[in-house]
């Protein structure tokens, strides 16, 4: 008998809510209809000036723009099931991750910011939501981050086979799986995946982003910049670890630009930001995972021809290819994972893995908002 859920997420590319609905009866757990709800560009615009503190962000901007986005979640929950002609009496739950606008896991006081009001889900949809899914495990001591890899664990893990998953959205991060079974699961952010390309693609083409790859596949990697790019601290720091906006930024990009003097072809800049996300990507894959024998791919640049085509090259015993191969749709992973987590949230199971965020313990994640 199906036991249905619904996840949903905005991430660092701040475009929308991907929303998906889980039968979680299934074993594995099977993603059975899905819907992507845009942001308008104003909306968009005011969300990356209060993550990037571009202009200073007011306590009535941030409650406004929290009870703005809960509307827009619950929008694209209510879409999702009129579309897929399913009552939402017949859902148990909503996870909601929300729209991450501040992710500090370091320091004396660590934290992470979601938005987007799960009071306001629950009222206007009906159904139980789960949210604020990153802060018990941040109370345990951890990075709060990535904790999708426990359902790529339940989904994707094979004895025999070494795999890695690679979500490649605005961060990258790697779930590592490895083919003993006795071994245990990690994983991390490996640092940008698409959060640079677009920015820079919407700078130079009025593009939000740059399809396929085709631009970047135009240029030429510049290796002055590219050492640059790979000196980022973040990249040398062991694992657990998280990053996001906050240190992979377009400012940052610039302020390493104008350390080169004369300014290099926009088209080159995007080609050496495609081949630093993969050199990224591929470096931790070789280091922590060097008897990698297949690596899945999901997120948005899951349909980016040019950067898998560098990260095969940087991997060649490996093979790289799309989650779809795995029968889950690359697009939709993340927000199945949080209707998975949802569920686990209602029967009492641990939703996050110490080994890949660093909590001292397993950990019950999210709050419950009855519907």
């Amino acid at each position: 008998m199906a036991d249905y859920y619904i996840g949903l997420i905005s991430g660092t590319s701040m475009d929308g809510i991907d929303a998906a609905l889980l039968d979680g009866g299934a074993m594995p757990p099977r993603g059975v209809h899905f819907h992507f709800h845009p942001y308008t560009g104003a909306l968009r615009e005011r969300l990356l000036n209060l993550a990037e503190d571009r202009q200073g962000c007011s306590l009535d901007d941030y409650g406004r723009l929290d009870s703005e986005l809960g509307v827009q979640f619950a929008r694209a929950a209510l879409d999702l099931l009129e579309q897929a002609r399913l009552p939402a009496t017949q859902v148990r739950a909503i996870g909601s991750h929300g729209q991450t606008v501040r992710h500090r896991p370091n320091g004396p006081n660590p934290f992470s910011l979601q938005i987007g009001d799960p009071n306001r889900i629950a009222a206007l949809t009906g159904i139980r939501t789960v949210a604020d899914f990153r802060r018990r495990d941040m109370a345990h001591g951890g990075q709060g981050a990535p904790l999708v890899p426990a359902f790529h664990a339940a989904c994707l893990r094979v004895t025999g086979e070494t795999r890695v998953v690679l979500n490649l959205g605005g961060i990258a991060n790697i779930t590592l799986l490895p083919g003993d079974p006795a071994r245990e699961v990690t994983g991390f952010d490996t640092g940008p995946a698409n959060v640079l390309l677009d920015a820079w693609c919407q700078r130079h083409c009025r593009q939000d982003y740059d399809a396929g790859g085709a631009w970047a596949a135009g240029g030429r990697p510049l290796p002055a910049l590219l050492e640059r790019l790979l000196g980022h601290t973040y990249l040398a720091r062991p694992a657990p670890k998280s990053t996001g906006r906050e240190e992979f930024s377009l400012a940052w990009l610039d302020s390493e630009l104008a350390t080169m003097g004369r300014a290099p072809a926009p088209v080159d800049v995007q080609a050496t930001l495609a081949q630093y996300s993969a050199q990224t990507v591929a470096d931790a894959i070789r280091r922590q995972a060097p008897d990698t024998q297949r690596v899945l791919v999901c997120g948005g640049g899951a349909h980016n021809g040019d950067l898998l085509g560098r990260l095969q090259a940087l991997l060649p015993r490996a093979r790289v290819e799309s989650t779809a191969a795995q029968g889950l749709d690359p697009d939709h992973v993340e927000a199945m994972a949080f209707a998975w987590l949802a569920q686990q949230a209602l029967e009492g199971r641990p939703g996050n893995l110490p080994a890949v965020t660093g909590a001292t313990g397993p950990a019950v994640l999210g709050g419950i908002y009855p519907g």
